[in-house]
């Protein structure tokens, strides 16, 4: 690395000097000299290039001389060192430079012999202060993680500054703690940098990590990538580029390997020996302190396992112990009932839920009386002015010694919200309709939805359902629908209506989503490879595979509850519902397993393998749109070289709408020779010869009319 020093004196000739004087050092390397006039261009440039450390400066300068500029320095947030340079015999601005901080100083005219070895000389003075003061930063975070090693107990917060501390001491860009699971025998992200949510697991063979674990020795690389043993896997998957590794073990007090510390890409260079001790002295720190955190966190999860039971039940349960008194009510009784803590606990049940709900206080009585459960459906509690719909359970409790010790009381809500969340279940996700209940929307009356409309259809399901029998029919559609239902709930969809052997459903309501067109490409692409395991499965019992089309097009259209008083289904209605299902059962004339309207295209985020194949006017439509065909579900078995068709594909609809029929014809000939399966190829060469044969008129815009459904 070049030796940057910056030179300020207001002659020109200094710089003609020194840039002959060393442009054999400077070609090679090992000099690299920055020039300015006076001292505040110095100081200008000393903010914008950290990596100027040394000053070499002149005394007597327009704007701002050398003596300004010393007393200027300490502004520069850095350790610097300064060189002044007098006139001969200068001994006031000598001494007046050396008071204000310059480390040497050197006389006009200047000898260069004097010049280098006052810069080496500087240099290594400077490297010494910069040593010192990395030394001290190490202590202090030593130090630092001392006193936290005393006074942390939580165990997350506490490895997550350990990580921090660590790489920031050994000057790297990421750290990670790698834990040993006894359960599964891996080794998995405690606590690490970038990761964020994302958890690496792996077999404690694996991996630098794993060599590090099996054998309980550090290991230092240089170069990660030319070790046999580095896991590239976890670099592709983490999206992160490893340069360099100090990897080592953390043991606990029995002398047991019970993870690894993992620190990558050393800024600046390699990992030293002196950064493996250090590691390894943090390394015991840890172990130590992984040792109290976890037995912290053992007692914390049993007292936190059965609170988290009794909180995430959606019922609410109130405890009363022996002498009456409620000790414990959860999140859910205090939402159904409507009450804060302070009103509910501590209180005689008597009190709290008294003569309005004299029916409760009697059965709770008789429960303490009788060691038997009691439930009672469909009650009607009152509580503080409000009226509860809701099912109650009570249930007599006992100790280890199996010795009464009050009831337990079970509130399950049947308000009207959950009879609407239970009706919206039907349709969509539970986790769904509980954010609609919380959202207080009208989701039953009719409002206009901007939707993404799914259509998916069996092909030749009627002479599939001639060979099968009504049984075995039944049969397939139910696990077909099975696996096609869960993969639109897994996007968020909603499941709208089974139509014989077709499904329509929605992305976009109840609730709209900014990717609601991206969850429908993603459940086609879901459905046709679950259909590719339900055929592998099919081709086992010796039975021909189904083939299915899906359909998606967005468009603005009314949603609510329709139907007559006596049945009702919540559900979309409107010509882009229509398209869809039109765009569905264009696949079979296209080949294709999905495709989508142009308006569902253009709203896309994703990335996808995706074609257009058409400009057509759909039969029952007046109006053109562009079809788009995705092919991401489609192995290289099944649509072999698909990135190469592609291009091929557009280049030769590009040659067909420019009526160059002959070279439209090669471009598709070639995307079938690819693909000999690729029926819309196969589609766009007959096309071609016809309209070679009898070409179109001359205001032919490219618009294909179907005109069968």
């Amino acid at each position: 690395m070049a030796f940057k020093v910056l030179i300020v004196d207001d002659e020109p000739d200094v710089e003609v000097l020194i840039r002959q004087r060393f442009r054999k050092e400077m070609r090679n390397g090992e000099y690299e000299f920055v020039f300015a006039q006076h001292g505040a261009q110095a100081l200008e440039q000393l903010r914008n290039d950290p990596s100027l450390e040394i000053i070499m400066t002149d005394i007597n300068m327009p704007v701002m001389d050398g003596l300004t500029l010393l007393a200027n320095l300490p502004q520069v947030d850095r350790v610097l060192k300064a060189v002044i340079v007098s006139a001969y015999g200068d001994i006031q601005n000598i001494r007046t430079a050396m008071n204000r901080g310059a480390y040497d100083f050197l006389t006009k005219p200047i000898d260069f012999q004097d010049f280098e070895v006052t810069l080496r000389k500087t240099k290594q003075e400077l490297d010494v202060i910069k040593q010192g003061l990395r030394a001290r930063e190490h202590l202090l975070a030593t130090l630092d993680v001392v006193r936290d090693l005393s006074s942390e107990l939580e165990l997350s917060p506490f490895l997550r500054k350990i990580i921090a501390t660590i790489t920031k001491m050994l000057s790297a860009e990421r750290s990670t703690l790698f834990l040993y699971d006894e359960k599964t025998n891996e080794l998995y992200t405690e606590a690490g940098e970038g990761l964020d949510a994302f958890e690496i697991r792996m077999p404690i063979t694996i991996g630098i990590a794993g060599a590090v674990f099996s054998s309980s020795q550090p290991v230092r690389l240089s170069d990660p990538y030319s070790d046999p043993r580095f896991n590239t896997q976890v670099d592709r998957q983490s999206g992160f580029r490893t340069r360099s590794i100090l990897s080592v073990p953390v043991i606990n007090k029995q002398g047991r390997t019970i993870g690894v510390i993992q620190v990558l890409n050393k800024v600046n260079g390699s990992f030293t020996e002196d950064d493996e001790k250090r590691l390894q002295t943090f390394s015991s720190e840890i172990s130590i302190a992984l040792e109290n955190a976890k037995l912290f966190n053992d007692v914390q999860a049993i007292k936190n396992y059965n609170q988290s039971i009794l909180e995430s039940m959606s019922s609410g349960v109130i405890t009363v112990n022996e002498e009456g008194i409620i000790v414990t009510c959860n999140a859910a009784a205090h939402r159904i009932l409507n009450v804060p803590a302070d009103y509910i606990l501590r209180q005689r049940a008597d009190n709290f839920f008294g003569a309005a709900n004299a029916w409760l206080v009697e059965k709770l009585h008789q429960v303490e009386k009788d060691k038997t459960d009691n439930v009672t459906i469909d009650a009607t509690l009152h509580v503080y002015g409000k009226q509860v719909e809701a099912n109650v359970t009570i249930l007599p409790l006992s100790d280890v010694m199996q010795r009464p010790s009050g009831s337990l009381i079970m509130i399950e809500d049947i308000t009207r919200e959950k009879r609407i969340k239970s009706t919206m279940s039907r349709y969509v996700d539970a986790s769904v309709a509980e954010k609609l209940l919380e959202s207080d929307a009208d989701l039953l009356g009719g409002q206009n939805s901007l939707v993404t409309v799914l259509f998916s259809d069996v092909r030749g399901f009627a002479r599939l359902a001639e060979e099968l029998g009504p049984a075995d029919t039944v049969a397939l559609l139910n696990q077909l629908f099975t696996a096609m239902v869960d993969c639109i709930q897994r996007e968020g969809g909603m499941l709208d209506k089974f139509i014989g052997d077709a499904l329509m459903a929605e992305f976009g309501i109840p609730l709209s989503r900014p990717d609601d067109e991206d969850r429908a490409v993603r459940t086609a692409i879901l459905m046709q490879q679950e259909l590719k395991k339900l055929n592998d499965l099919r081709a086992v019992s010796g039975h021909h595979p189904l083939s299915v089309g899906i359909g998606i097009n967005t468009d603005t259209v009314i949603s609510g509850n329709i139907g007559s008083p006596k049945r009702m289904d919540y559900t979309v209605v409107g010509d882009g519902v229509n398209l869809a299902s039109r765009i569905e059962r264009a696949c079979r004339k296209y080949g294709a397993g999905i495709l989508i309207g142009e308006s569902t295209f253009r709203q896309l985020k994703g990335s996808y393998h995706v074609r257009e194949v058409d400009r057509v006017v759909l039969a029952g439509k007046s109006e053109a749109v562009n079809l788009y065909e995705i092919l991401d579900y489609h192995s290289e078995e099944s649509f072999p070289q698909v990135k190469r068709v592609l291009q091929l594909f557009d280049q030769g609809l590009r040659l067909y709408r420019q009526r160059r029929w002959e070279q439209a014809i090669q471009a598709f000939m070639s995307a079938l020779e690819l693909n000999p399966n690729d029926m819309c190829s196969r589609n766009y060469i007959v096309r071609c010869e016809n309209f070679r044969e009898s070409p179109p008129p001359e205001n032919w815009n490219s618009v294909w009319i179907m005109k069968s459904k």
